[in-house]
């Protein structure tokens, strides 16, 4: 799960926050600090699809699952064990 958190955490740092991370914490709400917009969720996901070879369904997609990095780790450790 640590690499895991790793590989989400510099995904949203590259791509969100142009390689600054200062204040990133893991529970952070993307769409309430206006780091990420909904379009940008929409990036996410599909980056998360990709990388952790996961499918994220239309159901899934709510705050709780997707909103933080936190969120988006406990979401893939649930994925990926049901897989």
């Amino acid at each position: 799960m640590s690499e895991m958190r790793e590989q989400v955490r510099a995904y949203i740092v590259d791509n969100f926050l142009f390689g600054d991370d200062n204040g990133l914490e893991d529970s952070t709400s993307f769409l309430e600090s206006g780091m990420i917009d909904s379009t940008g969720i929409l990036e996410v996901i599909s980056y998360l699809e990709e990388q952790f070879a996961i499918k994220v369904h239309d159901d899934e997609l709510i705050p709780e699952n997707l909103d933080s990095v936190g969120n988006i780790v406990g979401f893939l450790g649930t994925k990926m064990a049901a897989a």
